[in-house]
């Protein structure tokens, strides 16, 4: 069977009336708080086609609340394959979801970005005395809390359950066996460590 509106509607039903109430068109109170808590959020972005989720992370605060409906990320070194903001210059609709260590609600912020790199802006992110190479500036269209039922089942925040060793390999094994790179001849986790701290910032 093709999956229509109306098979889903059938499978799920729909929303309570609180649930279908609680987006919100721009940022209140609670909303300010959730973010100038949280470390880490997820970005997704699309270029009208194809889709990508990126996680973005510093200390508590690092999210800028410019007033009730934009919001100011700083972007940090990376690999500079900057796939995420190669689908905002073609499709500036982005989603976001912020997260709080311990906290199992999550916020989920849709609305439009744009990517700024004029160096008054990017000055006040520095950490370390380096700047961010660019700001991206969310015009927030979509509010609302989300519960936290996945987290709780995952047991994301409650250590008994992580693993007591690291499941997989580490970053420079597992790239080295995906592109048959024979060039990294030393892939232990010391290097591995070593490459975070030399371009965290």
């Amino acid at each position: 069977m093709t999956m229509t509106e109306a098979r889903l509607r059938e499978i799920y039903g729909e929303p309570g009336a609180r649930a279908a109430r609680k987006t919100l068109d721009r940022l209140d109170q609670h909303c300010k708080d959730f973010i100038a808590h949280s470390t880490l959020l997820m970005l997704a972005t699309s270029d009208g086609t194809n889709l990508d989720v990126s996680p973005k992370g510093d200390p508590a605060g690092f999210v800028t609340i410019e007033d009730d409906h934009h919001l100011l990320i700083p972007d940090r070194a990376g690999n500079n394959r900057i796939d995420g903001f190669l689908n905002i210059i073609k499709h500036p609709a982005v989603g976001l979801i912020f997260v709080i260590p311990d906290v199992t609600e999550t916020m989920r912020i849709n609305g439009r970005a744009e990517i700024l790199d004029d160096p008054e802006i990017c000055a006040p992110f520095a950490i370390r005395g380096i700047p961010p190479k660019t700001v991206l500036r969310i015009e927030v269209d979509e509010a609302f809390l989300h519960c936290g039922k996945a987290f709780i089942r995952s047991g994301l925040w409650k250590p008994e359950t992580w693993p007591k060793t690291r499941p997989i390999p580490n970053l420079n094994v597992i790239i080295r066996d995906q592109v048959r790179d024979v060039e990294t001849p030393d892939v232990s986790d010391a290097s591995v460590d070593k490459l975070y701290r030399d371009t965290m910032y």
